[in-house]
């Protein structure tokens, strides 16, 4: 019995956790090396010597983030396809076998490639979207007279089922709407709120962007600003959930879980660049910035608060309590809470950041 139970547990584990838990031992270990030894790694991960190009970590932090936040909404849109499904579908139905259906041989050797056995798991991919099953259109076609013929089946399940909205490959055609838009609304947040930082390379205002305007697309020299990437990707998920008629809000309930795994992962590239730091600090964890890197006021100061730590931190946090309520108090909660609370974690960071960084480095880089 226990080894039955011990064998349930260890199949709930999403492989997601351990991606998560490799990045986390690996972040700790190189800032513990940080604080021993005062250095901070290279934030050029790779240089490309034929074209003379650089891969900053920074970079591969955020596509890593990303990646990884866009999976788990992926798994949760599924979590959330399967309830609906199980929800209208009844179990009865759900059981049937497939063979039971007069199809062609070789839709049924695909079929059983493919681990469709029953109605049910056939109805499920069906209703995400009939194209999942790797039919033909003539397939396809086959396929749904048979289903139709079916007793107890509900026309609609076949047409607009009740799950379409929750198929897991809107979330990797979303993102690629939310990052396009996303990054145009984070640079255009940095350009109207340029940090101290840009000083070093001559732009303190929008003025002197205007009177640069290469400056305007060289994102390579800094300027990513998180709250205009919200914002834009919050106008990429509009116009996307509104393209293919699913709920905009209820999508955004989950995306936000991701979204704050992905800010967990990408804050640790404000480590390698050096950015992102509080005051000056004496704390056992405060972290050391090179004097290239320090603002005029502080070349005498060499250790400062780690706000990006504090921030990562406070990002996988949120994800922890969005990615329970998400997944366990789904029935409790009314669309949008879910935004609402990540909303409002948001509007907690900022308002810490104002309050410890007002004389000193504030840098809402991505």
């Amino acid at each position: 019995m226990a080894k039955k139970k011990s064998g349930l547990l260890k199949k709930r584990i999403e492989p997601y956790w351990y991606l998560i838990a490799v990045f986390g031992l690996g972040a700790t270990i190189i800032y513990i090396n940080h604080l021993v030894t005062g250095n901070t790694p290279s934030r050029v991960a790779l240089h490309v010597g034929f074209l003379n190009f650089d891969i900053f970590w920074y970079g591969i932090l955020i596509v890593g983030g990303i990646g990884l936040g866009s999976y788990v909404t992926s798994r949760l849109a599924m979590e959330r396809a399967r309830s609906d499904f199980e929800m209208s579908v009844p179990l009865k139905l759900r059981r049937t076998p497939v063979k039971n259906l007069s199809l062609p041989e070789e839709i049924g050797q695909k079929f059983n490639k493919q681990h469709i056995t029953t109605i049910g798991q056939l109805l499920l991919e069906w209703g995400l979207d009939p194209r999942r099953l790797g039919l033909s259109k003539d397939g396809q076609e086959l396929v749904q007279e048979e289903l139709r013929q079916v007793d107890g089946l509900d026309e609609t399940w076949l047409e607009d089922a009740p799950w379409r909205q929750w198929n897991p490959d809107f979330v990797w055609g979303g993102v690629a709407w939310c990052l396009v838009i996303a990054v145009i609304g984070a640079r255009l947040y940095h350009v109207l709120t340029p940090s101290p930082s840009m000083s070093a390379v001559g732009i303190d205002s929008v003025a002197d962007y205007l009177r640069n305007p290469a400056q305007l697309i060289n994102i390579r020299s800094g300027g990513l600003g998180i709250y205009g990437a919200i914002l834009g990707g919050a106008l990429g998920l509009i116009l996307y959930t509104r393209r293919h008629r699913i709920s905009a809000i209820a999508w955004a309930d989950i995306a936000v879980v991701g979204l704050a795994l992905g800010q967990f992962i990408g804050r640790w590239g404000n480590f390698f660049n050096q950015e992102l730091y509080g005051s000056p600090s004496d704390l056992p964890w405060a972290v050391t910035i090179d004097p290239i890197h320090r603002l005029n006021d502080y070349l005498d100061v060499a250790r400062f608060h780690p706000t990006f730590l504090y921030e990562s931190l406070w990002s996988l946090a949120t994800f922890l309590i969005l990615l329970r309520l998400a997944r366990r108090h789904r029935d409790r909660l009314q669309t949008g809470d879910l935004m609402g609370l990540y909303q409002v974690q948001c509007s907690a960071v900022q308002a810490e950041k104002l309050h410890h960084n007002a004389a000193d480095r504030v840098e809402d880089q991505v």
